[in-house]
């Protein structure tokens, strides 16, 4: 790179820099190939300086940077290329638009004076740049340049002259001259625009070159645009004429800036009211037309008469209606010389009209344009009879109405109105029902019928206003005779039913009914058979639909359309051979719409389908026989079969789980049944008669074909359902043979005389232009550059994909590239297997779709065959390729290459391992040769898309064979390249060398990486287009694969790259003329664009160190960005986002902001989808700050472009993270942000429009309340008006999001309430939960189906959170009270006729919360909403009851009446939890708890069998005649039945355990099934729960249940559903209910392993729960219940272990150090953790009592060791050991109480060893090694003297271990930061009472000591610890207040030192000193005390009164007494002399 840009300008401006001006000598004196990129970068910097001036700096500086632009404009080497001059152009403009316009003019001659000097050819470039800078100058000031207009355009229409040889000036000579037009617009004058529009005409349709054709005509729209001369009748016609011949042009921008240009002459002449003036003499018109038409350069002179003043005069202004606007278009479409590329151009001509008139026009008129395109368009005759362009033309159609009407143009209210005049004016008219009316074409009613559909899909639920006439419609088309209209009319109807689910049942019963119907008049000739085969076909689309709507799908239909199937076919032999046909296709059709209800109905009846398939699928006859049958034989016998086959395609698309290796097995031997019959079905050559036809419009040849295609979609199904074994059984070689000579034969018989003359030599051009729908045979997996994926191919993106992103308009060009157009009357199995992904991939015709099929089985079978199978078949390919009939027949020849291409790409594709098949392997050194000599024949095709499969496949097989043949492949191929000369060639190798590394990978391609970047880069400037476009694209991918060892090969990729974008030869302004028009189909500047942004991803995070090529790669993605092209301005949106992410730094992210701002709004899909993704890893990131630089007005610009575009998923991403990110932050304003976009409207069209939506915008709920909230609350507000009557809302998919969002929100902040109970968001809710119901109550209203059920569950969300919650205002009321009118009225549409299911449950809950809550507590003020439950309880619990109703919801299906019982015994059970809280619920609970126990119970025993018998239908064959259609078809609704059950069925377990805990006797007499509890009413009293052995009757199921429930749910079940299952568990294992059954050896093994899995899995209130329970079954084991009268162990022994490892388990999970692989160190626990830790060391000190004697040592070591771990873990200092010192006290006690004095020799050692392990622990921590080391000390002194208090008996008094512990104790006296814990332990050991033996001991070795310590004058006293040892010592001697003795003796020596410590102390010890005196003279020690003074000495004793009386201890006696101490002291002090009298006092205080 270096030697790339060592040389380049380093200025960023014109001042401040030494190199500000271009220095031109420096410039050529660089090397040539470095002088373009030296040029770019100075123009790139001058463009980015300009673009940084200020107003007033521009107006210093424009003078000079004129200067310097004009200066490059006038270089001769290097001349400016097209980067160059966009750059000056830009730069031009931004100066004269953001400046002051004084040099205006001067520019404009200096510009001028360029244009028009010079005649060399080298002066050209120079002229180019002037004129393209001209046009950017005009572009920018125009209007104020209108003099010099003039004298511009001549020079520029004189240039154009000169410029033949120059394709690129010549476009931008029109280009500019349409810029002048458009700036000067009416000024221009008369005589230059006719001048401009003659030239602009002649070379729109003269020119070659298609870019000159495009911006001519953009030249001559700017002209009709801007200026009134081109109005006229005349000239329309002779544009018209112009046009029609550029819609042939072979590049689609020239054809669509034509129909551009027609599409605005012909709006601006639009009119509503003017009558159409053009027809006024439509004859001359349409010969002056013709005769224009060819050739134009003699018909020049035509339009200078209209110029003339006369014939200007008599001009007639062009105007016409809709009508006859539209009519312009249609009569050159249905023309049969028109092209289909013209015909492609008409439908863009078509789009852009109505994108350009007024909405409200359109949306007016949708009836006149549908009506229009469906008679003037399809049912034109010389349309409908060429199959391909009928298909072409029902295409182009759709697009126009569903893609460009219905999705950017109608509103939703709009679209309603568009389907019901589909439905009325179009499908009601059939049959024909009123005179007048004529009855639609059939072509007609096809194309209603595809609009109608899309509009369905689009509306989804709100159709269902429409819902009921559109069914009657529906169900009139489907008996049209046509089978085309029949199965678009299914298709329709299965669309529809999806979108209203509830019109399932009925649809389905009409269907079934008409079909019967009709069948009984088969024989009556009045077309019933083909009635009946449309009613069969809509009721198999309509049962399809079944399984993905189970809530509305019937049974009962189900299995009698499979009767009415089988008895057809019993039947049908009685019948005459048409009619037997019919019936025959009509039961397979049924049974084929069967087979997609799934495994769960189809295994019922495999044996009988089986049964069936082989009796329509016998063994052929012989040859012999079969020529004895007549035509109508064979045709029957044929026809049975292609039925037969039908259904078998969609019992192996819909059932793969039942193709067993035996199922396949038959299924083979059928399929080779039917290919053998087809073998012996005679070739007819001559015509067959038509009364032989089973199917009239079918021929026995057409039969044979379809026949053939089913044969091989299923064997190609089959293959990729069977296991490896099976598909190798069926993977026949002969099957290879079959397929191969049916996409590859070289006889090839055409189907038409046009596709023979095709066929020849001279008339072939290319196989994608043959249009005939058959196209030689070629398969349709390639459609152009796209390939189709093979079966069980995943979804791996293709490299050349994003070349293929662009407008949406684009699919219309695309249409051309294949000639086989599919429609869905090719195959009716469609429809039943027909999913949302094939949307698009409509099937193609029979004949194709053998060759499609062929090719997928080549494809799934080469690879697993032996070697020489697959020899021999490749050796026959290449036989069929190189065969001489293929030299004459080129057509047949390029589809064959095509064919084998294919075929060989997905064999090597399923030997690569991208398929689900078996691999196999196609690495034989022979296999691998012959593939690669038919690769490499191929790759070298002119054809690029035949190229393109061939190095994809060449890619393929060198990484299927290996790094050896890779390397000598890509050393051939690049011997190949340097020898061959032919561009298709080289360009085909380059491609085969980026394929190949792509393929293989950069490891193993990195040793051939140095010679395929130097051969690529020598092809990059290659100057022939296709050559450097494909090795740039190549070298991208090369790239893109190698990874990081690209890296050394950066550098000089970015120079070649950078020169290949600046480079003239590389665009499509070049000056050849083949190199223009290539460019246009192949940019090379978007492969350059794909190319840069490799090296991006190549460099990553280098890109930070990389300054050289981080500025270049900058400046090139700058370009991207500015760049013309869309796909190439995607690919810089790609390239920013990679930098960003590699590099934040070097990225100006407010510009990347604005980027992706502009792009999120752009017509191009792909642009706003990258822009979408770009602007969601942003807000990701850091939301708020993306938000800060959008500005404001991002926010509305997201809701519209999700409004736009309601399924772009990176929107809604983008909303979802930013609501995540600032939800709780910003709470109030999200809220009024949602309700801003439920309540934001868009403008409507029409009156009309208004009119049609009134009856779905108000709901009509028949109440008051709803009426007062609706219109009087949000007037209240005045935050956010309501929708006035002339607007709409945002669509309901964009309004559902952000109800969705909304409950979200409040579930963010429900769960931080629940953690924060002061939480802002929580206050800010609450403050706008008025607005939170408001919006739930309106969308709970909506018409839309899923706002409802969302408004509902919003509602609910708010009763859970804020139903208790006061009102703020007024505390004695609750908050939500004031909105209980708009709740219940919210609740009333879910109980209407016309609710749903799911809209029932979700109010049910509603009511359920509402009345839980306590808003209301009298029964008698719950209303409607108490009686609603009621009476759905009462529904569901009568015996006779036959359905469940809620409310006036009936009728419903059995899946249906399932899922709202739950819901009801849901909210049921939820009210029964909250009966502990709420006790007015037992008001409510008690006359219904009879009910609800056995149907709860019910339930949960109906959930246990659903879950725990996974195949519950046994049958395996056809029901018996007394089993109930549920219990047969059990299997088929269970997952749908589990769902409701798995959501309803732990509140259910909640409410029978809380029942069971208020009342008990009741629930057990329920569970043991004792007595009918519906006697009861549950008024039972409370009653202790009984222990019993035995569990109650239900105890298993509730039981198994919850264990199920754990084992699979635990990792995808939430905590707190996890906690209620566990808590539930607890609750049931009560002795009371589980008896002995948990501990049963099998039961409790897998509730142990459940319990050990959760205990190392799960969180810590998961784990405190599993204490709980293994305490309460440790304690109420069988074992711990029974007396320990024998030191033998029992079995059950084993399971209390096992209770205890369990919480030993929990202990060892949460605490460090404990487990023996020790865990990382924790500086602090949580508040959690130390809960369960206490809780864990509880239960197992309770569970250690209950284990025999012989065990109990054992397990108390066990504690005593985890204590001492706790007591030395520096983590737990702080929270756990404090909590656990009380248990620990506590197990000491039990240890020394219970045990006995025979046990306490087995103590004494684990007390001694503890206390041992306790004075190493306070040695440790004496040495403050760690932050926690004063905690454990402290702690483990505190634990000592536990220790010696409570457990002391059970060591010696002479023990050492003892005494060390006194000394240690004592010695941290000396400690001050310890000294007061010691001192308090030392009391502690001091005054335990009473005292044993040990304690005597201890007594007596610390009071000496601790005397000593307090009289001590030697250590400081800082914490004032000797008081506390005094003190103690005091009340030690009040100990022996009984023994006078002791108590003498220890007064007499505890005085003394009182005494003296108070002497040494001095008058600072008194006040202390005399309490304790005080202390020892109370009570019964007064008499010793008394003694003990009377014999001291005076001095001692007048000491002691002294002493006494200044520390204030008389005072306080005397305080004591009477509160006259005061006195007596006052007197004592005046007296000066202590009395005795005092003394006495102090003594009587004593008493």
């Amino acid at each position: 790179m270096s030697s790339l840009t060592e040389n380049l300008p380093k200025t960023n401006g014109l001042h401040g820099s030494s190199n500000s001006a271009l220095d031109v000598t420096k410039l050529h004196s660089l090397p040539s190939e470095q002088q373009n990129l030296y040029l770019l970068t100075y123009t790139l910097g001058l463009e980015n300086h300009v673009c940084s001036l200020s107003h007033d700096d521009i107006c210093l500086q424009q003078t000079q940077v004129i200067r310097e632009l004009l200066k490059i404009v006038n270089l001769a080497a290097p001349a400016p290329t097209r980067v160059i001059r966009n750059s000056l152009g830009r730069c031009w403009s931004y100066i004269l638009d953001k400046g002051d316009r004084k040099p205006l003019y001067e520019s404009i001659n200096l510009l001028l004076a360029v244009v028009s000097a010079g005649k060399n050819e080298k002066e050209l470039h120079s002229r180019h740049a002037s004129v393209h800078c001209l046009g950017e100058v005009y572009g920018a000031a125009g209007d104020s340049a209108i003099t010099l207009s003039n004298i511009s355009c001549s020079n520029l229409l004189r240039l154009a002259k000169t410029a033949q040889n120059h394709a690129g000036l010549r476009a931008a000579i029109y280009r500019a001259l349409g810029k002048i037009a458009a700036s000067v617009q009416a000024s221009l004058d008369e005589g230059t625009a006719r001048e401009i529009w003659k030239s602009a005409r002649g070379a729109a349709s003269g020119d070659k070159a298609a870019l000159v054709q495009a911006n001519a005509c953009q030249c001559l729209e700017r002209l009709v645009s801007n200026t009134s001369y081109f109005d006229s009748a005349s000239e329309f016609e002779t544009l018209k004429t112009i046009i029609w011949k550029t819609f042939d042009s072979p590049i689609a921008i020239a054809r669509r800036a034509a129909a551009s240009c027609l599409a605005t002459v012909l709006v601006k002449a639009y009119s509503e009211s003017t009558a159409p003036k053009l027809n006024s003499k439509p004859k001359k018109s349409k010969k002056a037309s013709r005769n224009q038409a060819v050739p134009f350069e003699d018909g020049d002179e035509v339009p200078s008469r209209p110029a003339s003043p006369a014939m200007k005069r008599s001009a007639v202004k062009l105007e016409l209606n809709l009508t006859d606007l539209l009519a312009q278009l249609s009569s050159q479409y249905v023309r049969t010389s028109t092209s289909n590329k013209a015909r492609a151009a008409i439908t863009h001509c078509y789009i852009k009209i109505f994108q350009r008139l007024d909405r409200s026009v359109v949306q007016a008129s949708y009836g006149q344009i549908a009506d229009h395109l469906f008679s003037e368009l399809l049912s034109s005759s010389s349309i409908f009879y060429d199959r391909y362009r009928l298909l072409l033309t029902r295409k182009f159609v759709q697009k126009i109405l569903a893609d460009c009407l219905a999705s950017q143009i109608l509103a939703e209210s709009g679209r309603i109105s568009a389907a019901k005049m589909l439905i009325n004016n179009v499908l009601k008219n059939y049959p024909q029902a009123v005179m007048e009316i004529a009855e639609p074409s059939k072509q007609a009613l096809v194309g209603a019928l595809g609009a109608l559909a899309s509009l369905i899909e689009s509306l989804g639920s709100m159709f269902s206003s429409v819902g009921d006439i559109c069914q009657d419609a529906l169900l009139h088309v489907l008996q049209h005779p046509s089978y085309t209209v029949q199965i678009q009319a299914a298709y329709c109807l299965r669309i529809f039913v999806l979108a209203c689910p509830q019109q399932l049942i009925h649809c389905a019963s009409i269907c079934m009914n008409n079909a019967t119907r009709e069948l009984n008049h088969l024989t009556t000739g009045r077309h019933s058979h083909r009635r009946c085969i449309g009613f069969a076909n809509g009721l198999a689309a309509v049962l399809s639909v079944s399984p993905v709507e189970p809530l509305y799908g019937s049974l009962e239909i189900s299995s009698r359309a499979l009767s009415i199937a089988t008895e057809l076919l019993k039947d049908s032999g009685k019948s005459e051979l048409r009619a037997s046909g019919t019936q025959v296709q009509i039961a397979w059709i049924l049974i084929g719409g069967l087979m997609s209800m799934g495994p769960d109905f189809v295994k019922i009846h495999i044996s009988q389908l089986l049964l069936l398939w082989r009796n329509a699928l016998p063994k052929p006859l012989t040859k012999e026989n079969t020529v004895q049958h007549n035509l109508a034989e064979l045709s029957y016998l044929t026809h049975v079969r292609e039925c037969a086959l039908g259904s078998i395609l969609s019992f192996l698309e819909s059932n793969p789980r039942l193709v067993t290796l035996d199922v396949s097995n038959r299924i083979a031997a059928l399929l080779q049944n039917t290919a053998e019959f087809l073998e012996t079905v005679p070739t007819r050559k001559k015509d067959e008669d038509a009364s032989s036809r089973i199917i009239p419009s079918l021929q026995l040849t057409d039969l044979v074909v379809m026949v053939r295609r089913r044969v091989l979609q299923c064997y190609t199904r089959l293959i990729n359902l069977v296991s490896a074994t099976g598909a190798d059984t069926l993977g026949d070689s002969k099957l290879l043979s079959l397929a191969v000579s049916l996409f590859a034969d070289p006889m090839y018989a055409p189907g038409s005389l046009e596709s023979s003359i095709a066929n020849s030599t001279a008339n072939f051009e290319t196989i994608w232009d043959v249009a005939d729908n058959r196209a030689f045979g070629m398969t349709s997996l390639v459609h152009g550059g796209k390939i189709r994926s093979l079966p069980g191919e995943g979804t791996m993106p293709d490299h050349s994909e994003w070349r293929d992103m662009g407008n949406d308009s684009d699919d219309i060009d695309h249409t051309l590239l294949t000639p086989i157009c599919g429609a869905r009357e090719h195959d009716s199995v469609y429809i039943h297997t027909y999913n949302g992904t094939r949307a698009n991939n409509l099937p193609d015709p029979p004949a194709t779709e053998v060759v499609n099929s062929a090719i997928a089985l080549f494809a799934a079978v080469l690879p697993s065959q032996s070697p020489k199978v697959q020899e021999f078949v490749l050796e026959q390919l290449t036989m069929h390729l190189s065969s001489g009939a293929l030299q004459r027949a080129p057509g047949r020849r390029a589809a064959v290459a095509v064919n084998t291409a294919m075929a060989l790409l997905g064999a090597l594709k399923v030997a690569s391992g991208e398929t689900s098949l078996v691999s196999g392997d196609l690495k034989h050194p022979s296999v691998e040769k012959a593939l690669q000599a038919l690769l490499r024949s191929l790759v070298i095709d002119p054809d690029r898309h035949l190229r393109h499969l061939a190095y994809e496949a060449l890619g393929r097989l060198c990484n299927s064979s290996g790094n050896s043949f890779t390397t000598n492949e890509v050393n051939s191929i690049i011997d190949l390249i340097v020898s061959n000369r032919d561009p298709h060639a080289r360009a085909g190798y380059a491609m085969a060398l980026g394929s190949i590394h792509s393929n293989v990978g950069g490891m193993a391609a990195g040793l051939h990486l140095k010679k395929t970047h130097g051969v690529l880069m020598s092809l990059c400037g290659d100057p022939h287009p296709v050559v450097h476009y494909c090795a740039i694209d190549a070298l991208s991918q090369v790239a893109e694969s190698s990874g990081l060892a690209f890296s050394g090969y950066v550098s000089s990729s970015l120079g070649l790259l950078a020169q290949a974008w600046s480079s003239d030869a590389h665009n499509e302004e070049s000056a050849a003329l083949m190199t223009s028009n290539s460019e246009l189909e192949s940019p090379t500047p978007m492969v350059v664009a794909c190319g840069i942004h490799s090296v991006i991803n190549v460099l990553g995070p280098d890109l930070q160190d990389a300054s050289k090529a981080r500025e270049l790669i900058v400046s090139l993605v700058n370009q991207f960005e500015r760049d013309a092209s869309s796909s190439v301005q995607a690919e810089g949106l790609r390239c920013w986002e990679h930098m960003y992410l590699y590099n934040p730094g070097h990225v100006s992210l407010l510009t990347y902001v604005k980027h992706l701002q502009e792009d999120l709004q752009a017509s191009d899909g792909s642009m706003c989808l990258i822009a979408a993704d770009g602007l969601y890893n942003l807000i990701r990131r850091n939301a708020q700050r993306t938000f800060e630089l959008a500005g404001e007005g991002f926010e509305e610009q997201i809701w519209a472009t999700l409004n736009d575009r309601p399924d772009l998923d990176g929107v809604r991403n983008l909303i979802e993270s930013w609501l995540g990110q600032t939800g709780l932050l910003e709470t109030e304003r999200w809220i009024v942000r949602i309700q801003q976009v439920l309540t934001k409207s868009v403008a409507k069209q029409t009156e009309e429009v208004i009119q049609n939506a009134k009856p779905g915008a108000e709901p009509d709920l028949q109440d008051e309340e709803v009426a007062g909230f609706a219109t009087g609350e949000i007037k209240e507000q005045g935050a956010v008006a309501a929708p006035e009557p002339s607007q709409e809302l945002l669509r309901w998919q964009v309004r559902v999001f952000a109800l969705q969002c909304l409950s979200n929100l409040v579930a963010i902040v429900g769960k931080d309430l629940d953690l924060h109970t002061d939480s802002s968001a929580g206050h800010a809710l609450q403050s706008k939960v008025g607005e939170v119901i408001r919006m739930a109550f309106h969308a709970s209203t909506s018409p839309v189906v899923e706002l409802r059920v969302g408004g509902l569950r919003l509602i609910n969300q708010v009763l859970t959170i804020f139903g208790s919650t006061p009102d703020p205002d007024f505390s004695e009321a609750l908050l939500l009270e004031q909105y209980q009118a708009q709740i219940s009225s919210a609740l009333t549409p879910a109980f209407n006729a016309d609710s749903s299911p799911e809209l029932a449950s979700a109010a049910v809950n509603v009511c359920a919360t509402f009345i839980a809550t306590g808003m209301v507590t009298d029964i008698d003020r719950m209303g409607r909403i108490l009686k609603l439950l009621v009476g759905a309880l009462d529904s569901i619990s009568a015996p006779d009851s036959q359905e469940t109703a809620v409310g006036d919801l009936r009728g419903l299906s059995p899946n249906a009446q399932t899922m709202v019982r739950m819901a009801v015994l849901s909210a049921w059970a939820d009210l029964q939890v909250a009966r502990a809280d709420q006790r007015y619920l037992d008001r409510v609970l008690k006359p219904h708890v009879g009910k609800l126990l056995p149907l709860w119970l019910l339930s949960l025993q109906e959930f246990a069998r659903l879950r725990f018998e996974p195949d519950i239908s046994i049958h395996t064959g056809p029901p018996g005649p007394d089993e109930s259609l549920e219990a047969v078809y059990a299997a088929l609704n269970r997952q749908t039945l589990l769902k409701f059950y798995q959501d309803s069925w732990l509140g259910l377990v909640d409410a029978i355990a809380s029942l069971i805990e208020q009342d008990p006797d009741f629930v057990f007499e329920a569970l043991d099934s004792r007595r009918s509890v519906t006697q009861t009413n549950g008024d039972v009293p409370k009653t202790n729960i009984s222990y019993r052995d035995e569990p109650v009757a239900f105890f298993f199921v509730l039981f198994g249940i919850v264990i199920e429930a754990l084992v699979t749910g635990s990792g995808n079940t939430s905590s707190s559903d996890l906690l209620k299952i566990l808590s539930a568990l607890k609750k049931i294992l009560l002795p009371s209910i589980a008896g002995n059954a948990i501990f049963q050896d099998s039961v409790f093994s897998e509730t142990i392993e459940v319990f050990d899995r959760l205990a190392l899995t799960e969180g810590l209130a998961v784990q405190n729960v599993l204490v709980d329970i293994a305490r309460t079954l440790c304690i109420t084991h069988p074992a711990a219940v029974e007396e320990d009268t024998s030191s033998d162990l029992s079995e059950d022994i084993e399971q209390l272990f096992e209770l205890a490892r369990v919480i030993v388990l929990v202990l060892t999970n949460s605490l460090p150090n404990i487990a023996e692989s020790k865990s990382a160190p924790r500086d602090h626990l949580a508040d959690e953790a130390v809960s369960l830790v206490r809780n864990g060391f509880e239960a197992l000190v309770d569970v250690s009592t209950i284990f025999p004697s012989i065990i109990k040592t054992d397990l108390y070591a066990t504690i005593l060791h985890i204590f001492s771990t706790i007591l030395r873990t520096p983590a737990c200092q702080g929270a756990i050991v404090p909590q656990t010192l009380p248990v620990f006290r506590r197990f000491l006690q039990k240890i020394t109480t219970d045990d006995g004095q025979s046990k306490s020799a087995a103590i004494t050692p684990q007390i001694k060893t503890c206390l041992h392990q306790l004075l190493a622990i306070l040695n440790m921590a004496q040495r403050r090694e760690h932050d926690s080391s004063l905690a454990c000390a402290k702690n483990t002194l505190l634990t000592i003297s536990i220790l010696l208090t409570t457990a002391s008996a059970t060591i010696p008094a002479d023990d050492s271990v003892l005494l060390a512990a006194l000394e240690a104790t004592l010695d941290c006296l000396q400690d001050f930061s310890l000294a007061k814990v010691v001192a308090g332990c030392l009391r502690s050991l001091l005054l335990t009472t009473p005292k044993s033996e040990t304690d005597d001991a201890i007594a007596r070795f610390l009071f000496p000591r601790l005397l000593a310590f307090m009289i001590s004058t030697q250590e400081s006293d800082t914490e004032n610890v000797k008081a506390l040892v005094a003190q103690s010592l005091t009340a030690f001697v009040a100990l022996y207040a009984d023994e006078r003795d002791k108590a003498a003796a220890a007064m007499s020596i505890m005085l003394p030192a009182l005494l003296l410590r108070a002497q040494s102390g001095g008058k600072e010890l008194y006040r202390d000193t005399a309490a304790r005196l005080l202390e020892l003279a109370r009570g019964d020690l007064m008499p010793v005390f008394r003694g003990l003074v009377a014999g001291m000495e005076g001095e001692m004793r007048a000491f002691m009164e002294r002493v006494i009386r200044e520390g204030g201890a008389g005072g306080s006696g005397a305080s004591g007494r009477g509160g006259k101490g005061g006195d007596g002291d006052e007197e004592g002090e005046g007296s000066g002399e202590p009395t005795i009298a005092l003394k006495m006092d102090f003594g009587a205080m004593g008493r």
